[in-house]
């Protein structure tokens, strides 16, 4: 097929001279060229991924890992979208969905990075994408407004003297939501337990009970540290003038910072010398049962997300002992009533990926008799070796999966981005190792007929000391002590306030509403970019069939990059069955 971007001619990525080229080569597994690059002034990683698909893809990630559990990461994450430099509206973002033609556009908070990527298949769409999001992270409103740090982080809330004081703001408030959830305590608590030492040990997203420690000046302290060009990881993909888009962000942004040396590597834990137990409780509502509603969780530490090997068979012997519809490990917990819901989780998308097993509504009791299970189970499994079946339909369904790249309605250039980050934000040059499959594939099916996948059971399920047990418990009336502990806290910390610094919070409540509620000048209003009816294009896509016969039977043939997957649509005509 001719590539779309073939109509003009692309200047090359090589006559950009302020990016050095570390890496260039052709990714055959999902048809396109590669390129690392370092910007030569600041140190920023960038990675491209030059290929035919219309659907572009930019991303500019942040290394930012926390050190306590103030949802700093977070907050910024929020902050920064609430205008910039050039586009100095509340919202800009809401303006600009008002004129766009994008297929993504979002902002995500890891526990160890922060991602903000876009896409569309508009050329000028994409442009005008990228550039309000590279102005949002490098030059946002909050140094010159400290209301947008009050209002999407925390702010004291009081509209009148005689009014009990209380906490506002829109991660506080997300926040609360998310640790009432047994999910999300347990998701977290498996991450605290078993990187203690690290920024996987605090809560990126913010801990409720910790977000009102965070001052401005430390939120902004945070932004000046890991906002930076020599931080961060720019990822282009797609049918784009990959040297004009290079050159335009030299030119606009990056060529406007100098170096700086920032720490920001993620520590590995070291390992435990023991297994560690840690029970946590979850709130229910009154009058819920307590009976029947505990999690419980087996967790042990895989290695690094460095290892591509481990980094895809830990996912296929996930498959075989808990998610398939046979799987050992779930008929040997459900067999002995411990859980209603049992499934384990191979988490790799952190620098040291963790595996989880998990019954869902078990009681506490059972905690000694879940862990007698799984370990027995597993010491069978290692010994008289795992269903070869499970393990080769587990190894087709991510061979499929993968060649596929079938991602519903995520564009598969941004699910290829986030991919990307488990392998290269802890390793400069192993910015495409996770998403070139093909071989790791071939070699793991000639592994099937050996002891290779129980040796990898009995190494970092079985025998791994780096092991957490986690009892997360239901507790009545938990939300009501916990908002009693804040009402009392605030009341007294009101009481100690003298009538000045009462006014002051009035007076900030009704700026900040005011702040709100006011509307955006005409004049900020107009330098969001919009897309006219010129700058879409007017012609439809062509169709790709093409007519053959096979016999007596009419065939349509259609002639599409599917990575080796071959699609067969039989179609019957019905008319004559009564």
């Amino acid at each position: 097929m001719e590539r779309r971007g073939s109509r003009m001619k692309k200047a090359r990525i090589e006559d950009v001279t302020a990016y050095e080229i570390i890496e260039k080569r052709e990714i055959r597994d999902i048809h396109s060229m590669s390129y690392l690059l370092r910007h030569k002034k600041t140190g920023a990683r960038i990675a491209l991924l030059e290929n035919d698909d219309d659907n572009k893809v930019f991303c500019i990630g942040f290394r930012t890992p926390p050190t306590d559990s103030t949802g700093v990461p977070h907050i910024i994450e929020h902050t920064v979208l609430c205008g910039s430099k050039e586009f100095s509206v509340k919202d800009p973002f809401v303006e600009l969905v008002k004129g766009s033609l994008n297929t993504f556009l979002n902002a995500m908070t890891y526990s160890d990075k922060t991602v903000y990527p876009v896409a569309s298949c508009n050329d000028k769409d994409f442009q005008n994408l990228c550039h309000v999001y590279m102005d949002a992270v490098f030059y946002p409103n909050i140094y010159e407004e400290e209301k947008i740090f009050r209002q999407e982080g925390w702010h004291y809330e009081m509209e009148n003297p005689e009014d009990e004081l209380t906490i506002n703001g829109v991660v506080y408030n997300e926040m609360k939501g998310a640790f009432s959830s047994p999910d999300d305590v347990h998701d977290r608590e498996v991450l605290n337990s078993l990187y203690p030492d690290t920024a996987y040990g605090v809560e990126s997203g913010g801990d409720p009970k910790v977000i009102p420690e965070l001052t401005y000046e430390a939120f902004l302290d945070f932004h000046r540290r890991y906002y930076h060009p020599s931080n961060s990881y720019i990822y282009l993909y797609g049918d784009m003038d990959m040297a004009e888009k290079l050159r335009w962000m030299d030119e606009e942004y990056l060529s406007k910072f100098d170096s700086l040396q920032i720490d920001s590597a993620v520590q590995l834990q070291k390992p435990f010398a023991q297994p560690v137990f840690i029970q946590k409780d979850y709130p229910v509502m009154e009058g819920e049962s307590l009976e029947d509603n505990t999690y419980l969780s087996y967790n042990t530490v895989v290695g690094t997300s460095l290892d591509k090997e481990l980094y895809y068979a830990m996912q296929l012997i996930d498959y075989a002992l808990c998610s398939s519809s046979g799987a050992p490990l779930k008929l040997a917990l459900i067999h002995k009533n411990i859980g209603t819901e049992v499934y384990s989780v191979y988490e790799n998308g952190v620098y040291q990926p963790y595996f989880s097993i998990v019954a869902k509504n078990a009681n506490d009791s059972q905690k000694d008799e879940f862990v007698q299970t799984i370990e027995e189970e597993l010491a069978r499994i290692v010994k008289e070796g795992l269903d070869k079946k499970a393990l080769l339909a587990a190894l087709n369904y991510y061979e499929f999966k993968y060649r596929e790249a079938d991602f519903g309605s995520y564009p598969k250039g941004l699910m290829y981005g986030l991919q990307m980050f488990d392998s290269w934000l802890y390793d400069d040059k192993m910015a495409f190792d996770m998403i070139e499959a093909n071989d790791i594939f071939k070699t793991l099916r000639e592994k099937i007929n050996t002891n290779y996948y129980e040796e990898m059971i009995d190494k970092y399920l079985l025998h791994n000391q780096h092991k957490s047990i986690l009892m997360v418990s239901p507790k009545e009336g938990l939300t009501a002590a916990n908002d009693k502990a804040l009402a009392d806290k605030l009341q007294a910390y009101k009481a100690a306030l003298s009538q000045e610094e009462i006014l002051k919070i009035v007076e900030e409540t009704q700026a900040l509403h005011d702040y709100q509620d006011a509307e955006d000048s005409p004049e900020a209003l107009s330098k969001i970019p919009m897309l006219t009816r010129a700058d879409m294009k007017k012609e439809a896509e062509g169709f790709v069939n093409e007519e053959r016969v096979a016999g007596d039977t009419k065939v349509l043939f259609h002639q599409l990059q599917t990575n080796g997957i071959g699609y067969v649509k039989l179609v019957f005509d019905v008319s004559n069955i009564p």
